[in-house]
């Protein structure tokens, strides 16, 4: 998801920052920027919540809206 990438970095945050505030290792974060993962509405919840968007954003966004 190219979206979260886009906002952690306009947030000055790192994947490690991310991960942590999100309870998901750096690793599956990097996944997820890559497109090699997807994640579960719980994990989309607990990163949207980290990055203090809507989840919603996030997918909105990731469609091109």
């Amino acid at each position: 998801m190219d979206k979260i990438k886009k906002i952690r970095k306009a947030r000055k945050m790192t994947q490690t920052e991310l991960a942590r505030l999100a309870h998901v290792s750096q690793p599956h974060i990097h996944d997820l920027e890559q497109g090699n993962r997807h994640a579960s509405p719980e994990t989309l919840k607990r990163i949207a919540d980290a990055l203090g968007v809507t989840v919603q954003e996030l997918q909105d966004t990731e469609k091109g809206a």
